[in-house]
């Protein structure tokens, strides 16, 4: 049970690059709370300052977050609000905060959201992709090969895929997106809200001469969008399906002849059309 007069924990989205950007009702929050938690507090620091306030500020971070959990409850208990802020954008997307949010919610604290800026939604909504159903990733793996098995376990989602990715990284990024995406159609978007933002539309291979042709356009944080692949066909969904349930009762070591009796229970079809298709997937392993 949590005290009756206990605190709540503020989850404020702050700037990703326009000051102007930050909600009055996050300004106001910043300023009544008696406590920011912060990914970096000189960063924060800067924020408060251009806001002309000075609440006290603790650090959180991904190093620390866990041990941070008991202090904050506990100011969080003697009814003290707290803020949780990240460097820039919403906390907890691809920033910490999630592991304090599970454990003070567990513990019934109150956690309430200060919505603003975010850096995927941003991007989303200037890209002309589809936003109707989209998939968020984060950050990719650091290492190619990590990288490309990522990359190709979502080649087949017809929704829009949406990833964050490093300076130092995106020649590489872009070079295994090419690879696996092909000539799949790409947006990126760069040092969004601030003075240098840019979209760049394009294939990865396209992408990656217009960032070679122009080193500039490969500094700041990126967000990275590819197009969903396209729908596939009833026909061809339930072929991989079939095949896949057949693949699937071949290495558990069913026999051809079982498994196209299931087959033919469960997708339907003459049993001697399903032997023929366990065979040729027999034959082919």
């Amino acid at each position: 049970m949590s005290d009756a007069i206990a605190g709540s924990l503020y989850v404020v989205a702050t700037p990703i690059g326009n000051l102007e950007d930050l909600s009055p009702r996050a300004a106001r929050l910043l300023g009544e709370v008696g406590l920011v938690a912060a990914e970096d507090t000189r960063h924060t620091s800067r924020l408060l300052r251009h806001l002309g306030i000075a609440p006290a500020l603790v650090s959180l971070h991904e190093h620390n977050e866990s041990a941070r959990v008991e202090y904050i409850d506990a100011r969080l208990a003697t009814g003290e609000d707290v803020a949780l802020v990240s460097d820039a954008g919403t906390p907890l997307i691809s920033d910490p905060g999630f592991v304090l949010v599970r454990e003070l919610r567990a513990r019934g604290r109150r956690v309430v959201p200060v919505p603003g800026a975010c850096a995927l939604v941003a991007a989303l909504s200037a890209a002309g992709l589809a936003t109707d159903r989209f998939l968020f990733n984060g950050f990719l793996p650091a290492k190619g090969g990590a990288r490309r098995a990522r990359l190709e376990a979502l080649v087949e989602h017809e929704e829009s895929l949406v990833f964050y990715e490093s300076p130092h990284r995106i020649g590489a990024t872009l070079a295994d997106l090419a690879t696996v995406f092909g000539e799949r159609r790409l947006v990126l978007a760069r040092e969004l809200t601030k003075t240098f933002e840019t979209f760049l539309d394009g294939s990865a291979a396209t992408l990656m001469a217009r960032l070679e042709a122009d080193p500039d356009q490969a500094r700041g944080e990126f967000v990275v969008m590819v197009e969903g692949a396209a729908p596939r066909s009833v026909g061809e969904v339930v072929s991989v399906e079939a095949d896949a349930l057949l693949t699937s009762l071949l290495s558990e070591g069913v026999g051809v002849k079982q498994a196209a009796g299931v087959a033919a229970r469960l997708l339907g079809g003459a049993r001697k059309s399903w032997y023929a298709r366990a065979q040729r997937l027999k034959d082919g392993d």
